[in-house]
């Protein structure tokens, strides 16, 4: 079998972003499915095999080649410094795949204001080379080192002077009695792949399709369907209460006894979702009637 003939490797985070990263894919239309402590989910597409892998060390196995492509961090991908091509960012807070940023911490009481007063000093991280061209770049000398976990912990009892962690709004931090100082990295889950993997038609074509139908998972995360009867006399009024995409779908029904004579219309759309609730009861004043709201997976 040729690489290009052979299924995809794909890489899966575990941990925090594995559980909404799989919802993600289940809304573009992959159904993934892990198993006790195994490494290698189930997809019910046989030209995709799937890994578990942590984000941290995610884009340097897409790099190797080890793996064709993966959903990871941008912050592992900045630290790591590896050469990938990113194909999309996924963002996706209805199912809390989302954006973070690293940010610079230390005691709630501590002195420390900006990051040049913590020249002499120590900080632990996870994320050891993003801090240390921080520093470096403003020539502050500071002593980095690599922390195991429990991160928050090192600072709020003194082992260390500051941290660098990660934070999505900060109120972890605040509730610890911690204090940002400033902010070092935002990052967003990225779909990302090998750069020879994207030279490979086949392998392209496959990743492009993943890129398309996740993305339009996402688009379509905040929109609803809409459908609906209404009268012919009625329809300029409901149609002008309509949002729309590019324009509301219009068509006859057809005519039966129910109808007595008269021209009726159903008009689908889609409509933003938190829209839905102030636009039916004024849709229902307007004549519509039957109407129906629906979700939707994808937008493309």
């Amino acid at each position: 079998m040729s690489p290009s003939q052979a299924p995809l490797k794909l890489g899966i985070p575990k941990g925090s972003l594995e559980k909404p990263t799989i919802e993600l894919f289940a809304k573009a239309g992959w159904r993934i499915q892990t198993s006790g402590r195994s490494y290698f989910p189930t997809i019910d597409d046989p030209g995709i095999r799937c890994s578990l892998m942590r984000p941290q060390e995610m884009s340097r196995y897409i790099q190797s080649g080890a793996l064709d492509g993966g959903v990871t961090g941008q912050d592992w991908i900045v630290e790591n410094g590896s050469e990938v091509h990113t194909l999309c960012d996924l963002i996706y807070s209805k199912v809390s795949l989302q954006g973070t940023r690293w940010v610079l911490v230390v005691q709630e009481d501590s002195p420390v204001r900006k990051p040049e007063d913590l020249a002499g000093k120590r900080i632990s991280t996870e994320l050891v080379n993003v801090t240390r061209r921080f520093f470096d770049e403003r020539e502050i000398p500071v002593e980095v080192e690599f922390s195991w976990g429990a991160t928050e912990a090192k600072v709020a009892e003194g082992l260390v002077d500051a941290i660098v962690d990660v934070t999505e709004t900060g109120s972890t931090l605040r509730a610890n009695k911690l204090r940002i100082v400033c902010d070092l990295l935002p990052s967003n889950p990225q779909l990302v792949a090998n750069l020879d993997a994207w030279k490979d038609p086949a392998r392209r074509e496959k990743l492009e399709q993943i890129s398309l139908l996740l993305r339009g998972a996402l688009e379509a995360r905040t929109l609803v369907g809409i459908k609906l009867n209404v009268r012919k006399d009625q329809l300029d009024e409901v149609i002008a209460l309509l949002p729309s995409l590019t324009a509301p779908t219009v068509s006859n029904l057809y005519p039966t006894e129910q109808l007595h004579g008269e021209e009726w219309f159903s008009v689908e759309t889609v409509i933003n979702e938190p829209t839905a609730r102030d636009l039916i009861p004024g849709l229902i004043k307007a004549g519509a009637i039957g109407i129906i709201e629906y979700p939707l997976n994808k937008v493309v």
